[in-house]
């Protein structure tokens, strides 16, 4: 840190103190939300994400366990309060909530987001934000976002200390599992006042305005360790196409983008994208940003903090209207299927530039299954979403993992023993899928089959995915992973786009994408070889190919 102590005049050692209490501060508020929820989706699963801002909105720290998609829509919460409320309209004991994409700085319904501003002396210092994902709004249309959830803009649930009951009431009103919600939406307001605790703390011990103060200088640090690895590509274009598939799609689209390094700085043009569709699957900017920011981190320096420093030598650009820039009324409940396409975009493109910092395309999807309807074992309705993982792609020194959560998600998978007490349904197989990582000298990661049978009538199944039309490309000689695939009991008739009505008895097993590979196969040792045929991970002939290749 002695950069940080000749450009500032701060304390080095006290910058990493107050550095490491602010993600600190994001980490207890993150395990108090997960701990005090009551959702499988929250509680199990972590599909939750805490944030910390300074007055102006920046991004300091964002916890570690948390989902990079989430980072969106905190920063776009902060900066929507701040252009719809005075300064003075802003006051100590306010909890704001939003969702909304296009008045509230959402990427999609569900994700509903809590920020609470934090004073110190009179003065407002600091944000706390939580975003949590509230598996709630099943069976609902994705034509239009009108149609997706309820839309909440930034506005109070708590005003100076006292929760606004008849806001409350009108949001449990449009729920499905109200009692789910109430019951979480506690648990973020639990978390944020944890935020507010800790933060005056820090200030009593330091003083606030050297806490303000340290918190521009790790945004001023983030910032010139960007420039500098950013620095270390090649200056040039680089452009890359990817198919993009979704359920709700009739047919494949080609999706682009087209990246310019010059010095410190980087331009990430998607201009000539479709446009926006008729489907969930459209991008709000906080998408967008999201997802392109998370891959920037990936790519030059995983290490880098993620705050808004990293922002400042990126240039943004889309056209409004577009797929991955859309305006309103397009429904985004999707949005994830596509953010993930980005990054597979990103990665492909600049793979010239960075051979070994990429890595083969990874499962390309957020695989989302759905069941909802009523259980009258339980004598109540239930919503089970749950987001399954696949490969991911294989990299310049290491085979992909198998079964894992990639890029823009991060949440935990859903025990099966929790499944099947919360829900009437029953798990009948959960492995991964041999052969479905792609070859290479570095084989990309294996796919999740889940086959789920369903014990109560009129269940509403539907799924949201992609590369199913599509497989995730390996780089450098590297095979292509296997595509996903969804199957259907034979006496299971789909209605529209995915969507079903499911019967007691009826099954659907969701099969993920596996990953693409990396490097000539024919360099891939005997050894591992071997070890993958005798660990189920590849059949006779997958083995047999590398041996002829």
């Amino acid at each position: 840190m002695s950069a940080v102590q000749k450009r500032s005049g701060l304390d080095p050692v006290l910058i990493e103190v107050v550095g490491s209490a602010f993600s600190t501060i994001v980490e207890e508020m993150s395990e108090t939300l997960v701990k005090a929820a009551y959702s499988p989706n929250i509680k199990e699963r972590r599909d939750c994400t805490a944030s910390f801002f300074d007055a102006a909105g920046q991004a300091i720290a964002q916890d570690e366990g948390g989902s990079p998609l989430h980072l969106g829509s905190l920063m776009g919460i902060v900066e929507a309060l701040r252009a719809r409320y005075p300064l003075e309209q802003i006051q100590p004991g306010d909890i704001f909530i939003g969702n909304d994409p296009y008045t509230g700085g959402g990427s999609h319904l569900p994700d509903i987001v809590l920020a609470a501003p934090i004073f110190v002396d009179g003065e407002l210092s600091a944000w706390a934000a939580t975003l949590a994902h509230h598996a709630d709004f099943g069976d609902r249309g994705h034509a239009h976002i009108f149609q997706e959830a309820i839309r909440i803009p930034p506005v109070h649930l708590v005003k100076e200390g006292v929760r606004q009951e008849e806001l409350l009431q009108l949001i449990l009103l449009n729920c499905q599992i109200p009692e789910e919600r109430i019951a979480d939406l506690r648990a973020q307001e639990a978390a944020l006042r944890v935020a507010v605790t800790r933060y005056e703390e820090l200030c009593a011990r330091y003083g606030v305005e050297t806490v303000r103060a340290i918190g521009d200088e790790l945004l001023d640090y983030t910032e010139r360790r960007t420039r500098a690895a950013i620095a270390e590509f090649p200056d040039g274009e680089y452009t890359f196409e990817d198919k993009f598939d979704a359920p709700e799609l009739d047919d494949e689209l080609t999706l682009k983008v087209r990246i310019v390094v010059s010095g410190e700085e980087m331009l990430f043009d998607f201009a000539g994208n479709p446009p926006q569709v008729r489907a969930s699957v459209n991008v709000v900017w906080t998408g967008l940003y999201a997802a392109v920011y998370y891959t920037i981190k990936t790519l030059i320096d995983p290490d880098i903090a993620p705050n808004a420093g990293l922002y400042r030598p990126v240039t943004i650009e889309a056209p409004e209207g577009s797929i991955i820039n859309c305006s309103a009324p397009a429904a985004v409940n999707g949005r994830s299927e596509t953010c993930q396409r980005i990054v597979d975009l990103i990665q492909g493109a600049l793979a010239p530039a960075v051979p070994e910092r990429v890595t083969g395309a990874s499962n390309g999807a957020n695989t989302g299954v759905h069941f909802s309807g009523h259980d009258a074992v339980r004598g109540r309705d239930f919503v089970y979403l749950e987001t399954i993982g696949g490969g991911s792609g294989a990299r310049f020194n290491k085979d992909g993992l198998d079964g894992v959560q990639v890029h823009m998600t991060n949440t935990s998978n859903l025990p099966v023993e929790s499944l099947e007490s919360e829900y009437p349904l029953m798990v009948e197989a959960y492995e991964l899928i041999e052969d479905s990582g792609g070859t290479g000298e570095h084989r990309g990661g294996m796919g999740i089959r889940r086959k789920i049978r369903v014990e109560a009538p009129d269940v509403h199944f539907w799924l949201d995915t992609s590369r199913q039309k599509s497989q995730p490309w390996g780089v450098f000689g590297g095979g292509d992973g296997d595509s996903a695939h969804c199957e259907l009991s034979e006496d299971t008739r789909p209605i529209d786009h995915g969507y079903t009505v499911m019967q007691p008895g009826q099954w659907a097993s969701i099969e993920t994408a596996g990953a693409g590979g990396y490097g000539d196969p024919s360099k891939r040792s005997e050894e591992r070889i071997a070890r993958d045929l005798r660990d189920g991970r590849i059949s006779d002939e997958t083995a047999q190919s590398y041996n002829n290749s």
